[in-house]
């Protein structure tokens, strides 16, 4: 068996390393920074202990699956996994509040029939009906295969069966997740709803296609789910899992790029001048971060830029959790146009859609009198902290009375932060692969131009956000193991 030098040890990376040890091969991943995780970190201070990175988990039957592969210890052995119920609480605009049950279609009209008035509920229930179709013809081809050679044909199919609207005397159907919250939801607060699915991924609902019912399908059909411990804990249990399998770890080595020899990858050359062979390279690190890495011959995909990132401001409040509190409040922005007009056009960044996340557990706090919170928003990439942390934590009042008079200190995590963490250029944030929108939110195969040399990670096919990253280290490994002619999972 080779030996591979997987780039990186975010999650997509290291899931591909654990894979590839199991295989047989001698696997040795070569991270720039002094731990694991890539995005997915831990802040500790006083007792408190937060999640900078993903809060919540969905679709865990990736990271479970995972487990499976590679040992006979399951996840929920290294874990505790918890269902999240309520799976959120909106606070809209106009005051409004719904809370949402986790993974119930007919709990879910039912809250939103009860909050936002007869017939409400029903419109959002038969859009996750044809969401669901949207998922089940784009399922295969964008999470658990290569990406297709012709990759065009999920560039130029829309997958989501929208219900034709007549629009200047003609039938016309939704194209973007806007048109769906306009023609089809017809409520401002469902269409916020809607929307707070792109803003969580740094989408711009005005130009997202429509394919991107998938988004708020994936949370009500596999649930929202929490890591006892926080999600840093999924990362420690896949980094102790390559561990076990003999993958060696070489920590602050910053690889620069990736030698060539005989027009095939031959190893990894770092800043220091130092060298290390390889008979593959895994690269699991932002394009930028190697210079130039070769595209396939049939010109794939070519990646975005200019994404958006996160900021994420960490609260230690004294008073403890009170029952019945909700994990996740989503408080809609006041003017969702200026929001949108601040994040994606020239016009300045104003206190936009805030997600409140309040977790019930006791490992986080000093005891019992005491709450951790954590507020993130969408921003631009590359934006500063103090002003809009102040404004997100104005936002999150709404959500939490007698906010400030709990505060005993914050934390602000700017996009600089996750920048120093990932590599990623302003901090910017990949979202996952989808259909549709002339492939401009397909990202390149994990195959690239040079023989030998695979990409994993958010930054190549299928995607961002976690399960998307353990199944691009699924898709990687099997490329390498049973090569091109690997199709995926079955």
């Amino acid at each position: 068996m080779g030996r591979i030098a997987v780039i990186g040890a975010g999650m997509g990376a290291m899931a591909a390393a654990a894979r590839l040890a199991v295989a047989g091969h001698r696997v040795t991943v070569y991270e720039r920074t002094r731990t694991y995780g890539g995005g997915v970190r831990r802040f500790e201070r006083d007792g408190f202990a937060f999640d900078t990175g993903p809060g919540l988990l969905p679709l865990p039957a990736v990271y479970r699956d995972l487990f499976v592969k590679t040992g006979r210890e399951p996840l929920e052995d290294r874990v505790e996994l918890v269902q999240v119920d309520p799976s959120a609480r909106h606070v809209f605009a106009d005051g409004t509040e719904a809370v949402l049950p986790n993974a119930s279609r007919a709990g879910v009209v039912s809250a939103l029939d009860e909050a936002l008035g007869a017939g409400a509920g029903q419109r959002w229930g038969d859009f996750l009906v044809r969401a669901r179709e949207a998922w089940d013809r784009t399922r295969r081809p964008l999470l658990e295969e290569p990406l297709w050679p012709n990759w065009q044909v999920l560039a130029e199919r829309e997958p989501y069966p929208s219900v034709p609207h007549r629009k200047l005397l003609r039938a016309r159907r939704a194209g973007t997740l806007a048109e769906i919250g306009a023609w089809e939801l017809r409520d401002e607060r469902l269409a916020a709803l809607l929307n707070s699915h792109a803003l969580a991924y740094g989408l711009d609902p005005r130009d997202t296609p429509a394919s991107a019912a998938v988004l708020p399908y994936l949370e009500h059909a596999f649930g929202t789910w929490y890591v006892r411990g926080g999600i840093r804990e999924l990362a420690r249990a896949v980094y102790e899992r390559c561990v076990q399998r003999r993958v060696e770890f070489v920590f602050g080595a910053e690889a620069t790029g990736v030698l060539e020899k005989d027009g095939r990858a031959a190893g990894v050359e770092f800043s220091d001048g130092a060298t290390a062979d390889a008979d593959f390279v895994v690269a699991g690190v932002p394009p930028q971060a190697l210079g130039r890495v070769p595209a396939r011959a049939d010109a794939g995909p070519v990646p975005r830029r200019g994404l958006p990132s996160r900021l994420t401001v960490l609260l230690a409040l004294r008073g403890g959790r009170p029952a019945g509190t909700a994990h996740r409040t989503v408080v809609h922005a006041a003017d969702g146009t200026a929001e949108l007009d601040g994040l994606f056009g020239s016009a300045p960044a104003v206190p936009g859609t805030v997600t409140v996340l309040r977790p019930d557990d006791p490992a986080l706090v000093p005891d019992a009198g005491h709450e951790a919170v954590a507020l993130v928003s969408t921003v631009p990439a590359g934006s500063d902290g103090p002003g809009l942390a102040e404004r997100m934590v104005t936002v999150a009042e709404r959500a939490v009375p007698g906010l400030r008079d709990r505060l005993l200190w914050q934390e602000v995590r700017t996009p600089a932060d996750i920048a120093a963490e990932t590599g990623a250029t302003g901090g910017a944030v990949p979202p996952p692969a989808l259909a549709a929108g002339a492939g401009g939110l397909l990202w390149p195969a994990n195959t690239t131009g040079l023989s030998g040399l695979f990409t994993v990670g958010g930054w190549s096919h299928p995607g961002g956000g976690l399960p998307h990253a353990g199944m691009s280290g699924a898709l990687v490994a099997g490329l390498i193991v049973e090569g091109p002619e690997f199709r995926g999972s079955q």
